[in-house]
């Protein structure tokens, strides 16, 4: 896979071919596959403005993805996104893709208002955590999540 990589905003006609790494993304934390949901997932998201997904793109093919939702701080009265995917294809890991994403999603998040970007990722994840930090990304460890299953 070779050529310049792009990275754009994706939409309702990129679903098709986004799905598979979504679908792969989910299994790389353990679930099943499942094709259809993938698409379906995106495609509702996307319909409804439910987030906003980046697609990176080389020599014509999908080879990442980032995906972000909206939250709002009310002390701060301003819009703040959540990075909750970020994906790159094992063919094409370790040529710039996530770090091109990032770039973009900061760009993302200054045009759509957010006052910042937060994201999760596992303790054991140390790859990520280095990419993070080496783009500026803080880790943030003042704050206790907690989290109740309702459904």
């Amino acid at each position: 896979m070779s050529g310049p990589l792009r990275v754009r905003q994706a939409g309702l006609a990129d679903v098709a071919r986004l799905a598979p790494l979504f679908d792969a993304y989910r299994g790389f934390y353990g679930q099943a596959a499942d094709l259809a949901l993938a698409q379906a997932f995106l495609r509702e998201r996307l319909a409804l403005g439910e987030s906003f997904v980046l697609v990176a793109e080389r020599g014509g093919e999908t080879v990442g993805f980032v995906q972000l939702y909206p939250l709002f701080s009310s002390v701060r009265v301003r819009r703040i996104l959540v990075l909750n995917d970020l994906y790159v294809a094992e063919s094409a890991r370790r040529g710039g893709v996530a770090q091109a994403l990032l770039r973009e999603t900061e760009a993302l998040a200054r045009d759509a208002g957010a006052l910042r970007l937060v994201l999760e990722t596992g303790e054991d994840n140390r790859a990520a955590q280095r990419l993070y930090e080496k783009l500026g990304w803080r880790h943030v460890s003042e704050n206790r999540w907690y989290e109740r299953e309702v459904g």
